[in-house]
């Protein structure tokens, strides 16, 4: 198995949190994973993205230029990376802030309405979550538990409170997509196969990370 994604959005969205969270799923599952980041002037307002890759097998270059998965928070997004997803990828849209449809019938595409449910729970900045608990559901790329755990881990102490919320914030991502997609897994056109345990790694804590980047924190 081999998932090359790429995540997109305003500075501030959270993009960089959910591709720190797949990475730390993915670890945890055992599989061989880069996380490369992209910082600049975008992250005053325009396009930022980070780009990660889940693969059973060593990674021989974290860049790639055609992703299978596209997690596009915004509108720009859609118009910057849209057209490079390979024919039978998935694509995930932030449908809460941009009514853009991808018009790509070679793609499946996932719209979820993260802003919406997030302050539908009461905090906006749990909208990352959301949208990585959709991309658990309609990949099946990684393991609803695993991602469950990483939560529990990330919050501690004084912190742990914000647990139950980002909880429910995956779960209704999750949900989201399990509504639309009945079996949202099977319905994947890229093949999945589950990995062994090629190395163990425990849960590091990211919240310091996380919480610059909009993970749900006290408002």
């Amino acid at each position: 198995m081999k998932r090359e994604i790429i995540i997109s959005g305003f500075g501030g969205q959270g993009v960089m949190s959910i591709g720190k969270n797949l990475v730390e799923a993915g670890m945890a599952e055992g599989f061989h994973v880069t996380w490369a980041p992209s910082y600049g002037p975008e992250m005053r307002g325009g396009t930022a993205n980070c780009s990660v890759v889940l693969s059973s097998r060593p990674v021989g270059s974290p860049v790639f230029t055609h992703p299978t998965d596209l997690i596009a928070m915004n509108a720009p997004s859609i118009a910057k990376f849209g057209g490079q997803v390979v024919s039978g990828g998935l694509v995930l849209i932030n449908c809460s802030v941009t009514e853009e449809r991808l018009t790509r019938p070679d793609v499946r595409t996932v719209y979820v309405p993260c802003e919406s449910i997030a302050y539908e729970l009461g905090n906006p900045k749990a909208a990352n979550m959301v949208m990585l608990g959709a991309y658990i559901a309609a990949s099946g790329a990684l393991k609803r538990e695993t991602a469950e755990e990483m939560i529990r881990g990330m919050f501690r102490g004084e912190k742990a409170k914000l647990v139950p919320l980002n909880l429910e914030a995956l779960q209704q991502g999750i949900y989201s997509v399990e509504r639309t997609i009945p079996s949202a897994a099977a319905a994947s056109k890229i093949p999945l196969h589950s990995a062994a345990a090629l190395r163990q790694h425990p849960f590091r804590s990211i919240s310091s990370a996380a919480n610059q980047e909009g993970t749900a924190v006290p408002p």
